[in-house]
């Protein structure tokens, strides 16, 4: 626990040193987000926040292979090598749609070669995380890992609309599925508690701590489509990962839900990103536009609307973030009755703040006022 602990520091410290050299760098070659009618931000302000976590991600991963208790990791594999390779890949293609506002279809063709450059590197699903069901064929495995990573980096995307509120979800549902990795883990090995998924997760989360000090309301710089496309091919490549690495025959029947179906908190984690993607796809193909034509009906959005204001909207996301995430964290410990019953109260409670009194008692502006040089 210790050495993820460490690596969770150095990766949110690279990331925290290095965000203003991205916003300096952002500024330089013109990589700065304008006012549009659909934004909540009042001045343009520098993106590229991206390249800074990928810095952090890279380095606490790094660290780690020189580590005695996560040397494992690396011997035999080269699936983390294939994470960074993705990541770096998306990053960059990011990078060139922050300064150039890049086309659908040529982010869509980036996204699907990092995805193919992971699985190339065995990073791909060959099984249904349901009661271990094979997937058809090779081709198969393929076509699903590459389909749920570009849906995660697009999940993430939509989501990615108020200052902090990506980066802080992110952080922390990771959280919660570190928690869920690292105990599946520990019930598969009585020796050897290091695995590729939790190491990747918890390198993300320092990625995201050490970035939203700049980032949180005001913000002063955006992690723009080169972070959100990385925090989303992370998250799905941790997913696919944890999906290999457990196997169910040696966990106890007292963990056997949570040991058959892995991925019920990777989606929990990104409930509320795939909820906004889903609900803007059927919204805007239903009023006969493409699917990416953007529109102020985020979810975000309906939280500002409802008169919550901006720190209050990023604040009541999180929440729910964590009801649903620690949620579902929640059955690798308690029984699964104990575990719904707190889902229950946490969505009660999250529901009372999303729709109660607060809502309405605005007394600032919902956007920045010039807080970008």
């Amino acid at each position: 626990m210790k050495v993820y602990a460490l690596v969770l520091l150095i990766a949110a410290s690279v990331t925290y040193v290095t965000t203003p050299v991205a916003r300096w760098a952002a500024l330089r070659v013109g990589a700065i987000t304008a006012v549009r009618s659909r934004d909540v931000h009042a001045v343009p302000t520098p993106r590229l926040g991206g390249v800074a976590m990928l810095a952090g991600l890279v380095v606490g991963v790094v660290v780690a292979s020189r580590t005695p208790f996560l040397a494992g990791v690396f011997a035999d594999s080269h699936e983390a090598w294939g994470i960074l390779g993705g990541a770096t890949l998306v990053c960059l293609l990011g990078v060139a749609d922050d300064i150039w506002d890049l086309d659908w279809v040529t982010k869509l063709i980036g996204q699907i070669l990092g995805a193919l450059l992971m699985a190339w590197q065995h990073v791909q699903l060959t099984s249904l995380p349901i009661g271990g069901l094979l997937v058809g064929s090779s081709q198969m495995y393929l076509l699903v890992t590459v389909l749920f990573v570009v849906v995660a980096i697009n999940a993430v995307n939509f989501v990615d609309g108020l200052d902090g509120l990506a980066a802080g979800m992110i952080a922390i549902g990771g959280l919660a599925f570190f928690a869920y990795t690292y105990r599946l883990t520990m019930a598969a090995s009585q020796t050897d508690y290091a695995n590729l998924a939790s190491l990747v997760v918890v390198a993300l989360v320092g990625a995201c701590i050490g970035f939203l000090p700049h980032n949180f309301y005001p913000a002063r710089i955006f992690m723009g489509d080169s972070g959100s496309m990385v925090i989303g091919l992370t998250m799905a490549a941790a997913t696919i990962v944890v999906t290999g690495q457990i196997d169910p025959a040696v966990v106890s029947e007292r963990q056997s839900i949570p040991a058959y179906l892995p991925i019920v908190l990777p989606l929990a984690v990104l409930l509320l990103p795939l909820l906004d993607m889903a609900l803007a796809v059927v919204r805007r193909v239903g009023a006969g536009h493409s699917p990416f034509h953007p529109d102020r009906m985020h979810l975000h959005h309906r939280l500002l609307a409802l008169g919550h204001s901006h720190r209050r909207a990023v604040i009541i996301m999180y929440l729910w973030t964590a009801v649903a995430a620690f949620g579902a964290a929640s059955l690798v410990i308690l029984s699964t009755t104990t575990a719904l019953i707190l889902l229950g109260g946490g969505t009660v409670v999250s529901t009372l703040l999303t729709l109660g009194p607060l809502r309405g008692r605005v007394r600032t502006p919902a956007v920045p006022r010039g807080h970008a040089s």
